[in-house]
C-alpha cells in the first residue's frame, strides 16, 4: 500500500471541509457503532485466537469499553464543538472573542497487541468525533485482531478517510517517515522516544500512552480483605499485561504476612490451583 498516495488522498478529503460537519460526525460514529456491535462474535473470536481471552473479560477490557466510550462521546459531541464565547482583552476593545474547536487534520494511531482492540478503536472514537482523517496501525503480534480491525474499517470507512495498515517495524518506520498532523502512541518508553523523536522533526503534537512503574500503598487501617481482591484482580487482568497494573507494593510493616496471605488466596479463588492449565 502506497503511504504516500494515502496521505494525499487524505489530505485532499479533509481539505473538502466534510469531516468537520456534525451530522457527517455523528453519522461515522454511528457506523462505527453498527459495524462493531455486527462483527461482536468475531472480535471475541480474534481476542481469544491472538490473547486467549476468554469472552467475559474480552467483552469487559476491550469491547465493553469502546462501545461505553461510542455512546459517551455521541451524547456530548454537538455541545463540545460548539464555538464558546470568552473574555475578550480590553486591548482589542470593542471586538468579541470566541474559542472555536478544529480538527487537526489527518490522525496516525499506532496501537499495542496487549490491548489490539480497545486501544485502537478509543482513539479512533476521538478522530472521528473530532473531525479528522485517520491511518491506523495496528500490533503486528495480534495478527488475528489486526485483520478483522482492517476488515471492518475497509467495509465500513472509505481510505480517503479512515485506512489501516498491518505489518511490522518497516511500516512503522515508514509511516513515522511522513508527515501527520496528530499521533497517538501508545506502547513501551522506547518505542515512545522514537516517535515523539520522528513527530519532532515536522513538529507533530503526540499523545503518548506509555508503560512505567505503578506502586500500590496500602496502610494498616483499610480492609485487608477488600485491598487484596483488588490488588489481585487489577495485576493480573489480561494476563497481567495492563500498564498501570500494580507492579510493586508498599505495606505497612503490621499487616503485610496478612496482606500478602489474603492475595493468594484471591489469586487461588480467582484462577485455581493450577490457573496455566
Amino acid at each position: 500500500m502506497d503511504i504516500s498516495a494515502i496521505l494525499d488522498k487524505q489530505r485532499e478529503y479533509f481539505s473538502s471541509g466534510e469531516t468537520r460537519n456534525p451530522n457527517f460526525r455523528l453519522g461515522k460514529l454511528d457506523r462505527l457503532k453498527r459495524a462493531i456491535e455486527e462483527n461482536e462474535g468475531d472480535i471475541l473470536r480474534a481476542l481469544q485466537k491472538d490473547l486467549n481471552k476468554a469472552p467475559f473479560e474480552a467483552y469487559e477490557t476491550e469491547l465493553g469499553i469502546v462501545l461505553d466510550e461510542l455512546r459517551y462521546i455521541r451524547k456530548r459531541l454537538l455541545p463540545w464543538i460548539k464555538p464558546i464565547r470568552v473574555r475578550t482583552p480590553l486591548v482589542h476593545f470593542p471586538s468579541s472573542s470566541f474559542r472555536i474547536p478544529e480538527p487537526y487534520g489527518i490522525v496516525l494511531i499506532m496501537s499495542p497487541w496487549n490491548y489490539p482492540f480497545q486501544l485502537t478503536l478509543a482513539p479512533l472514537i476521538g478522530a472521528i468525533a473530532a473531525g479528522n482523517c485517520s491511518i491506523i496501525k495496528p500490533s503486528n503480534y495480534s495478527p488475528a485482531t489486526s485483520q478483522l480491525i482492517s476488515r471492518i474499517i475497509r467495509e465500513n470507512f472509505e481510505d480517503r478517510y479512515i485506512a489501516v495498515l498491518e505489518g511490522g517495524r518497516e511500516v512503522n518506520q515508514t509511516l513515522l517517515n511522513h508527515r501527520f498532523d496528530k499521533i497517538f502512541f501508545t506502547g513501551s518508553t522506547a518505542v515512545g522516544r522514537v516517535v515523539m523523536e520522528s513527530a519532532a522533526r515536522f513538529l507533530t503534537p503526540v499523545t503518548l500512552e506509555l508503560g512505567g512503574k505503578s506502586p500500590c500503598i496500602v496502610h494498616r487501617d483499610c480492609d485487608i480483605g477488600l485491598a487484596a481482591r483488588r490488588i489481585a484482580w487489577g495485576k493480573l487482568l489480561n494476563a497481567g499485561q495492563t500498564c498501570v497494573a500494580p507492579d510493586y507494593l508498599l505495606v505497612h510493616g503490621t499487616i503485610r504476612h496478612s496482606l500478602i496471605k489474603a492475595i493468594k488466596g484471591y489469586i487461588i479463588k480467582f484462577y485455581g490451583e493450577d490457573p496455566i492449565s
